[in-house]
């Protein structure tokens, strides 16, 4: 904690979950839910958010889906990402669902 406090790691995070949100529109996302950068992105069954995943993951975004929740693609990105590395992956995101 005390590393994360004194890098200002913490204090960059609110700005990511924004870059996300702001990246990551697409009229298949249902909703996007997140607490900082824990963010689940909600589509319409499982059966999309599995043809995402997949995408996702063949093309080296490291993703899966909640158990409570088999229809939202979960991101959970470490606190150190970039946001040359968040556009990228919200790319790679925005593709696959497309």
């Amino acid at each position: 904690m005390k590393v994360l406090l004194e890098e200002k790691i913490i204090n960059s995070v609110k700005e990511k979950e924004e870059l996300f949100r702001s990246l990551l529109v697409h009229s298949k996302i249902k909703a996007i839910r997140s607490f900082g950068l824990w963010m689940a992105l909600e589509f319409d069954s499982f059966e999309t958010n599995k043809k995402v995943i997949d995408h996702c993951i063949e093309n080296g975004v490291m993703t899966d889906w909640f158990l409570f929740a088999p229809n939202c693609l979960r991101i959970s990105p470490p606190l150190i990402i970039s946001k040359e590395q968040i556009t990228e992956a919200c790319n790679k995101i925005l593709n696959a669902i497309s």
